[in-house]
């Protein structure tokens, strides 16, 4: 590749998106300086906390230290909190520790993940799996000590940007629940109820998925409750503008927002508090700020999916257009946009894809369920 003067680039996060471009940028440029700022140098395998309920996963297996990688792809790991930008994204602001600094790039690559939208009454009563591994040990604890009672599911989205949403793992939750407790031999003590805002749950897997959903709670005999708003919850009940009802357990997923962070800088944000990219991820209004993941809104359909494919298809083209800038070239990558997943049940799934052309559903198998698994091994091997 072309020298450049400019060669410093910093990447912020350290989930799927920020790895997948780390891994992006070296595969294309041995000499560029990657420094990556993150709390930690861990890369939590949150796909795998579904299976922490039954005691399938322990934190330790899904908690990858990433020194090795780091190391092997010659990353400055900066331990710290990012609370802001100057100058249209060349410092980063930073906290560790009580103590403030700057770390300078010459392109900056955003993949910070996203935030829950934390602000219906109540809402400290449920437990919002996705927030990390302590919250799927909170359901596996909670599931011990109860000896019955009523378990309620759901997730709602972003009002003001309903693609913003994360819904998949909750079905996964429902399933895997509904699974573990006939394991246990305690299924008739429980009812298991799953909440959606929408009657078509599940809509931007895609028409027939919403079927398949459907069918299998009916199979499975959880109630539903749906196409009712959300107005709050309490420690023992859901209250929703089309009724209420108990929940000794609530497990929900909100919608999803910008960090908080975003707010202390100038980037372009979408209606619902994301940042605004175009086609090729970069921030729209800004010079060589790119962003992957769950931290953009994005150009396309409204199904595209917030999941760790979709930020690998962006991380490529994000670093591909961040070098061509270093040459002093305008790239022009782009993602295709592709929804791909398994909805485990703990001892089957059900395969899910999804294109701007196709939208095929197969039938659950003890295949996929492994298939999901064997996948979990070799992502992981990239960083161990």
């Amino acid at each position: 590749m072309t020298a450049s003067t400019s060669r410093r680039v910093t990447v912020i996060g350290a989930g799927f998106g920020a790895l997948s471009v780390v891994r992006e940028l070296r595969q294309r440029d041995a000499s560029i300086e990657i420094t990556l700022i993150a709390p930690r140098a861990e890369l939590h395998y949150l796909p795998g906390i579904i299976w922490i309920p039954s005691g399938l996963r322990t934190r330790e297996q899904l908690v990858v230290p990433l020194d090795n990688f780091f190391r092997r792809m010659r990353v400055t790991h900066v331990a710290a909190e990012v609370t802001g930008l100057r100058e249209g994204g060349r410092v980063v602001d930073v906290v560790a520790n009580g103590a403030v600094s700057e770390v300078r790039n010459d392109a900056l690559v955003i993949a910070s993940g996203g935030r829950f939208i934390k602000k219906l009454p109540g809402i400290e009563h449920a437990i919002t799996p996705c927030e990390g591994i302590a919250s799927a040990e909170r359901i596996r604890d909670r599931l011990k000590q109860m000896p019955g009672g009523t378990i309620a599911c759901g997730f709602a989205g972003n009002p003001n940007e309903p693609s913003a949403v994360r819904g998949g793992p909750m079905f996964e939750f429902l399933f895997g629940i509904d699974e573990q407790l006939k394991r246990e031999g305690r299924r008739d003590k429980f009812e298991l109820v799953f909440f959606n805002p929408s009657m078509e749950p599940g809509n931007r897997l895609g028409p027939k998925a919403v079927r398949h959903l459907l069918v299998e709670m009916a199979r499975r005999n959880i109630r539903t409750h749906l196409g009712h708003k959300l107005k709050s919850f309490d420690a023992e009940k859901i209250v929703t503008e089309g009724g209420t009802f108990a929940a000794d357990l609530i497990l929900f997923m909100p919608g999803m927002t910008g960090n908080l962070w975003f707010d202390q800088t100038d980037l372009a944000r979408s209606p619902g508090g994301l940042l605004k990219a175009d086609a090729q991820c970069r921030v729209e209004g800004a010079n060589q700020v790119y962003v992957v993941g769950d931290s953009g809104s994005f150009p396309g359909p409204d199904w595209m999916p917030k999941q760790a494919h979709m930020a690998d298809l962006q991380a490529a083209a994000a670093a591909a257009n961040l070098l061509a800038g270093l040459r002093g070239e305008v790239g022009n990558a782009t993602f295709k946009v592709e929804l791909i997943c398994i909805i485990d049940a703990l001892n089957q799934g059900t395969l899910v894809w999804r294109t701007p052309d196709r939208n095929i559903i197969l039938p659950s198998s003890r295949v996929f369920h492994w298939l999901k698994r064997g996948f979990e091994r070799l992502y992981l091997r990239r960083y161990q």
